[in-house]
């Protein structure tokens, strides 16, 4: 069971409270008679709902590709990489940058069973810094999957203070399916196994569940 299955709103749910207050705020300022208050309100809760935007969106069908597990951009590639959680594994290392522009729930970029959830408590620097992977507050994803585990990882930013996370260890989960959200500007990290080639470099623009970032060798 994938517990992150469930999360079809068109606002993901960990938004309603940000996009209600100012609603109900402009609704009383128009009541009262101030509508240029009120329509600052109703801006601030488009805004808000806008990058809580949750849409559906379909995953290719190709189980040797990686796909993008956020929207944004590629900021790192690191082809020797290590992670604290698969310690005695020679990985390879893909970091992507979510804006506060950017749709900002995450997919899964392949399919498997969740093995372990680790949450680190840690610093808040900008996710576009390569330290951020090491020192942010981060919630770490490994899967168990055909040829070898990957490892997913939620990685708080400089304004983004929580990480959402849908899903539980032992879930079995689907490519391009939702994992979680990160609020207001954030990064993924993805760590995979050798013998993947990566399919975008940095600098490129990527969407969730659709754009393949990496492939497996045959």
């Amino acid at each position: 069971m994938n517990s992150g299955a469930g999360h079809y709103e068109p606002i993901a749910r960990e938004g309603h409270p940000f996009v209600i207050v100012p609603a109900i705020c402009a609704l009383l300022f128009w009541w009262y008679g101030h509508p240029w208050l009120s329509l600052l309100f109703v801006a601030v809760s488009v805004a808000i709902a806008m990058f809580f935007r949750n849409p559906e969106r379909i995953a290719p069908q190709d189980s040797d590709a990686v796909l993008s597990p956020a929207d944004g951009r590629v900021v790192q590639i690191e082809h020797n990489a290590q992670s604290r959680n698969m310690p005695d594994l020679s990985l390879q290392r893909i970091s992507i940058f979510m804006s506060i522009f950017n749709v900002h729930v995450n997919r899964w970029p392949v399919s498997g069973t969740i093995r372990r959830i680790t949450h680190v408590p840690g610093g808040f620097l900008d996710a576009r810094e390569p330290a951020a992977s090491i020192t942010n507050e981060n919630n770490s994803i490994v899967l168990d999957v055909v040829n070898g585990p990957i490892e997913v990882v939620q990685i708080a930013g400089k304004i983004a203070r929580r990480i959402a996370c849908w899903v539980q260890e032992g879930d079995e989960v689907r490519q391009g399916e939702r994992l979680g959200l990160i609020r207001f500007g954030s990064r993924l990290d993805v760590y995979l196994p050798q013998g993947f080639t990566f399919t975008v470099e940095v600098g490129t623009k990527v969407r969730a569940g659709q754009t393949v970032i990496a492939r497996r060798e045959n």
